[in-house]
C-alpha cells in the first residue's frame, strides 16, 4: 500500500534508510522552523539539515530525539506518510527507549490522521500491550476505538464497523471511566448507538415501501425495543401504526399510537399517526394481549408482571 510501509515494523535485510533529506531539503525553510528553541535561524534542524551537509549521513547515526523530532517536523507541516515512517525509525532503532513509547503513541496519532486506520490500530494496540500502565494507554484506547468510530460507513451499508467501534468506544469508557476520553466516547457511543438504529429504520422503510408489513413490522420492534433511546423510537412507532393498519391488526396499532401519544405526544409522528387511527375510527389506547400493549403497561404504568 505504502512504498515503505513494510520497513516500518522492523523487519530484518531492510535497507539502510539514508537521510537524503539532509541534504536537500529546502536549507532556508527548515533553519527557520527549528524544534529545538533557541532564538535566531539557528536551531536543530538547521544543524541536522543543512544544505552545506556534503555526505549522505546513514539513519542508524542520528539519536533517537533527532528522528524523533524530523517526525514532528513532518506532522506539523501536514506530512503525515513521512511523519509515521520517522516515528517507526524510531520504534525500530531504539526499541524499549523512552523515545520509542513515545514515538509508538504518536505513530498511531499519524496513521489515524492520515486515514490508515488498520495500522493506527495496529500500532496503538502494540503501545497497550508495551505499555499497559502508561499515562497514554488510555489515549491509545482512544485511537484505537476512533480507527473504527472514523470507518463508520453510511446507513445503507454493512453495520459490521458499527459493531466494533461501540465496542471498542465501551473499553474506553470502563477501563478509563475518569479520563477526557471516556467523556468523548460516551458521546461517540450514542452517536454510533443512534446509527445502528437508523440502519434497522432504514431496511424497515424499505420493506414497508414494498408492502412487506411483516418483515417491516420486524424491524420497526427491533428499534422500539432495543434502540429506545434513539431519535428513531418516534417514527418507528408512527411505522408500526402505519404497518399495522395496513394489516388490519388495529389493537396493536392503537397500542403503537398509545405509546406514540404518551412519550412523543408533541412530534409530527403523533400528529401523523393519530389523524390515520381516526380516519379508521379508531383512538390510541393500549387494547388486546399484544407485545405492544405489554409495553405500554409496562412503560407507562409500571406493571412488569
Amino acid at each position: 500500500m505504502r512504498r515503505d510501509r513494510a520497513q516500518h515494523n522492523g523487519h530484518t535485510g531492510r535497507k539502510r534508510l539514508v537521510s537524503t533529506v539532509a541534504v536537500l531539503v529546502l536549507a532556508t525553510s527548515l533553519s527557520a522552523c527549528s524544534t529545538g528553541g533557541g532564538g535566531g535561524g539557528g536551531g536543530w534542524f538547521s544543524n541536522l539539515f543543512a544544505a552545506n551537509t556534503a555526505e549522505k549521513k546513514p539513519i542508524e547515526e542520528y539519536t533517537a530525539e533527532e528522528i524523533y523530532k524530523r517526525g514532528e517536523y513532518d506532522l506539523e507541516n501536514g506530512d503525515y506518510e513521512e511523519a509515521a515512517r520517522w516515528f517507526g525509525e524510531v520504534e525500530r532503532l531504539y526499541p524499549y527507549s523512552n523515545w520509542a513509547k513515545r514515538a509508538l503513541i504518536m505513530q498511531a496519532y499519524t496513521l489515524h490522521k492520515d486515514k490508515e486506520f488498520e495500522e493506527a490500530r495496529a500500532a496503538a494496540q502494540r503501545f497497550l500491550d508495551f505499555y499497559p500502565g502508561d499515562d497514554d494507554a488510555a489515549y491509545a484506547q482512544f485511537l484505537l476505538a476512533l480507527s473504527y468510530y472514523d470507518q463508520i460507513d453510511d446507513i445503507g451499508r454493512d453495520q459490521g464497523q458499527t459493531f466494533r467501534a461501540l465496542q471498542a468506544l465501551r473499553d474506553v469508557i470502563e477501563k478509563y471511566p475518569d479520563t477526557e476520553y471516556a467523556r468523548s466516547a460516551i458521546l461517540k457511543f450514542d452517536l454510533a448507538f443512534d446509527h445502528l438504529g437508523g440502519k434497522e429504520m432504514e431496511i424497515g422503510r424499505y420493506y414497508l415501501k414494498r408492502k412487506h408489513y411483516a418483515a417491516a413490522i420486524n424491524r420497526f420492534r427491533v428499534v422500539v425495543e432495543q434502540f429506545q433511546t434513539t431519535s428513531h423510537t418516534p417514527e418507528a412507532l408512527h411505522r408500526l401504526v402505519e404497518s399495522y393498519l395496513s394489516l388490519g391488526l388495529t389493537d396493536e396499532a392503537q397500542a403503537a399510537g398509545a405509546i406514540l401519544g404518551h412519550n412523543f405526544q408533541s412530534t409530527e409522528w403523533y400528529d401523523d399517526s393519530y389523524a390515520l387511527l381516526t380516519a379508521h375510527g379508531l383512538k390510541p389506547e393500549a387494547k388486546g394481549d399484544n407485545w405492544l400493549s405489554a409495553l405500554y403497561r409496562q412503560l407507562v404504568k409500571g406493571e412488569w408482571l
